[in-house]
């Protein structure tokens, strides 16, 4: 029997095959009978099909993710390739502040350059004004029909939107260009709170807005991505950073799935992280992405045994020896065993260098186990 376009939402979420693939089981913190697995950065730089589409196109990365054919083609290349049990929407976590009206580029060799980075109070207010919708914003409408176009090519495979977390952009803001241990963001944090706040505010309601807008377009499932937030300690992370990360949550949150009919569920994932895991799963978060610094059993125990987790193979063994990776994700297959799910990943990305194959065996292996 088809639904008709008149069926209820919520009929159309309980008969969905996406909404009872492998991964949105283990997201919606059910165990499926096979552990799903997809990888942050999979698509991308380490496949040979999307650096063909990089030299066919001539555009540069931002260019691609705003180009809806592209954007598609490269969210579906590792799909094809590897057979992963999820898409993630490509894009990066600069573009949300590119179709906000930030002069940022991604500079080869360096990474994200902001041409005006934010110094003092007056900085904020002129980043701040230009107000925090992207509903009308330049671009934004490019991002919805790649969107769209995805998830008419994946079928019962579901697609993850993500973005960056605020603490992480406003890294990127103070400093201008990628730092090794965004002391800049630090000092602008302790020295000018009421700045830090606003600016903070802003960021986190791009973002958010950014995911949500994903989600309204088909992704059916989220990850707030917080690259550098392993910097901080506990108590400065729960008075800095977790009420505007918690923020950017609520914001992406508002919106249901056009393709479950609803709401997303979000994983919160860091780098870094083994000191912040509790207070991460406080700010929200459906999933607690954990890297290769913390066992998936200690994480477990964190939050006793009843948080769905993700992770946390370390990328460095993606160039070792196949029966030295074989054991190492047997181990973390056994470990997820304590949570109530568990979505294996990488701790990190994928590296650029990657060997496209291993990672296909990688997917085979998981599944076989």
């Amino acid at each position: 029997m088809t639904l008709s376009d008149n069926t209820p939402l919520a009929t159309k979420a309980a008969t969905s095959p996406v909404a009872e693939s492998s991964f949105m089981q283990a997201v919606s913190g059910r165990r499926p009978a096979t552990t799903p697995v997809w990888f942050m950065r999979q698509a991308g730089r380490s496949l040979p099909e999307y650096r063909e589409l990089r030299a066919r196109s001539q555009a540069s990365m931002l260019d691609v993710c705003l180009t809806p054919e592209l954007a598609s083609e490269a969210t579906l290349q590792p799909v094809r390739r590897h057979g992963v049990d999820a898409a993630v929407f490509y894009s990066d976590i600069m573009v949300p502040l590119r179709l906000a009206g930030v002069d940022v580029e991604i500079v080869g060799g360096v990474g994200p350059v902001i041409a005006s980075p934010i110094r003092c109070a007056d900085d904020v207010d002129r980043l701040t004004e230009r107000g925090a919708s992207l509903s009308i914003a330049p671009g934004i409408e490019q991002i919805r029909q790649a969107v769209h176009m995805t998830v008419a090519q994946l079928g019962s495979t579901p697609l993850i939107g993500f973005g960056g977390a605020p603490f992480t952009l406003a890294c990127y803001l103070v400093a201008g260009q990628p730092s090794r241990d965004h002391c800049e963001a630090r000092a602008f944090m302790y020295s000018d709170p009421q700045s830090w706040d606003r600016l903070m505010t802003w960021c986190a309601d791009v973002t958010g807005a950014f995911i949500a807008e994903q989600v309204s377009a088909g992704a059916s499932a989220t990850q707030l991505f917080d690259s550098w937030i392993g910097v901080l300690g506990e108590d400065d992370y729960r008075r800095h950073v977790s009420p505007y990360s918690a923020r950017a949550i609520e914001v992406a949150g508002r919106v249901l799935s056009s393709t479950t009919g609803a709401r997303a569920p979000m994983i919160h994932f860091g780098t870094g992280t083994p000191q912040l895991l509790t207070a991460m799963h406080d700010a929200g978060g459906d999933v607690i992405g954990v890297d290769q610094r913390i066992s998936l059993e200690s994480a477990s125990a964190l939050f006793d045994n009843t948080v769905p987790l993700q992770g946390n193979l370390d990328p460095a063994y993606l160039t070792v020896p196949f029966d030295i990776l074989e054991e190492k994700v047997r181990q973390i297959i056994r470990q997820g065993k304590a949570a109530p799910s568990h979505i294996f990943n990488l701790a990190h990305g994928v590296p650029k260098d990657t060997d496209p194959s291993v990672l296909t065996r990688l997917v085979d292996l998981v599944h076989s186990l």
